[in-house]
């Protein structure tokens, strides 16, 4: 068992006793939960029960090595109950939806390996508010917003150079200069307007683009060339048609029914499925980085319901068969999450955390999202077929002036 205290847990237990505003909170490490030693827990719980729920926060003693928002917090129960289930999730959610995650990190990011059972918790009072992330890019301080969650009307994550409040400058620069390192800081803002430092990550070891520029350049006096690129991404691309494969899974379903199980087999319908996902998790972990075409990502929700009903005269089956589909579903969205690139039509959203949004993975390759307006979805989908992407193929995307893409294949 690994005993030594994580970064989220020492951070904040350093800034705490360095006087900022560190919401009050309590690390359990696995060993208590090993041993189920919850005397100190049930202290702290007893004296925020007044919240009825807190925030239980991942804290793996080799978490510092993986991407921030890698591994799951959430909120819960201000019990003991309430933060033992917790844990649980994180850690059934390293083996499951962080699964493709992790091994993507370990491959190309030389992460370390990781045992789930050593899943410590970091539990908070819940602060209601906006969550504001803060690092230094260079010589300038960012501000990345993250919408808050009690009002009705939301705004998607934005980056400024601007804070809504000059303290949270002044504190971001107290903080960097306490803990001697650069540092991605995290806050809640209380619907008070109150600043609450909830994690503080070390940043030294990430190098950022424009300083590697600025240490690792020289400066030249002109340029002639014939075409201009002002900005350009290349990247592998999954062609994601998933309206195509609930066409499969009827098609097998049918055979199944109308040939008894004879010709067509149960098992040869969830192999559909697990053949589908190693697809998906072969492609993520053959490629650092790319993109997915979204011919039809969750568009075919006639299709879905109607796979997801198509076995009721076998119920025992039909289960299983909604189970597979559930974890189809599952599987795409983190699929999804892992591109950088994502092509498809308007209206489509991946839901960020302020990691995804912008932590400091995502200084140097920025998540990109090109759409095309939903009246010129059949259009664009006989210009892609026309054109022939396929998965695999390597697409070029040019952004023009005003801020339009155009894709292309090589």
């Amino acid at each position: 068992m690994n005993t030594a205290m994580p970064e989220k847990a020492l951070y904040l237990d350093l800034l705490k006793k360095g006087q900022f505003n560190v919401p009050d909170f309590i690390y359990v490490p696995a060993e208590d939960f090993k041993q189920e030693n919850f005397d100190a827990l049930a202290v702290f719980l007893e004296s925020h029960k007044e919240s009825y729920k807190v925030i239980a926060r991942s804290a793996h003693p080799r978490e510092s090595f993986y991407k921030g928002g890698t591994f799951e917090s959430l909120e819960t129960y201000a019990d003991v109950g309430g933060i033992r289930y917790a844990r649980k999730r994180m850690i059934k959610s390293i083996r499951t939806t962080a699964a493709l995650s992790i091994k993507r990190q370990q491959k190309f990011n030389n992460a370390p390996p990781i045992d789930p059972e050593e899943m410590g918790v970091v539990v908070m009072p819940f602060i209601d508010g906006a969550s504001v992330m803060a690092k230094k890019i260079g010589n300038e301080w960012e501000f990345g917003y993250c919408r808050e969650r009690s009002r009705k009307v939301q705004t998607d994550p934005y980056i400024t150079k601007t804070p809504h409040d000059a303290r949270l400058l002044q504190m971001s620069e107290d903080i960097e200069a306490y803990l001697g390192c650069r540092c991605e800081i995290e806050y809640l803002i209380s619907e008070a307007g109150k600043l609450h430092l909830v994690q503080a990550k070390d940043i030294s070891s990430f190098e950022m683009l424009e300083q590697k520029e600025s240490e690792r350049s020289i400066r030249l006096d002109g340029l002639r060339r014939f075409r201009k690129r002002r900005n350009y991404r290349e990247r592998p691309i999954y062609v994601m048609d998933n309206r195509a494969f609930y066409i499969d899974l009827i098609s097998k379903c049918e055979d199944f029914l109308q040939g008894e199980g004879k010709t067509v087999t149960f098992g040869d319908i969830l192999d559909l499925f697990s053949a589908y996902q190693e697809t998906l998790e072969t492609f993520a972990l053959k490629h650092e980085r790319f993109g997915i075409l979204g011919i039809s990502i969750h568009e075919a929700e006639d299709l879905f319901q109607i796979a997801n009903h198509f076995l009721d005269d076998l119920p025992d089956l039909q289960e299983r068969l909604t189970t597979a589909l559930h974890q189809h579903l599952y599987a795409t969205d983190t699929f999804l999450t892992e591109a950088d690139t994502l092509i498809a039509k308007d209206r489509f959203r991946v839901n960020l955390c302020t990691h995804d949004a912008y932590g400091i993975d995502t200084v140097r390759t920025p998540r990109w999202y090109l759409y095309w307006n939903t009246n010129r979805h059949e259009q664009v989908l006989k210009e892609i077929k026309r054109i022939g992407f396929k998965t695999g193929d390597t697409v070029g995307i040019d952004v023009d002036t005003e801020e339009i893409p155009t894709l292309f294949r090589w």
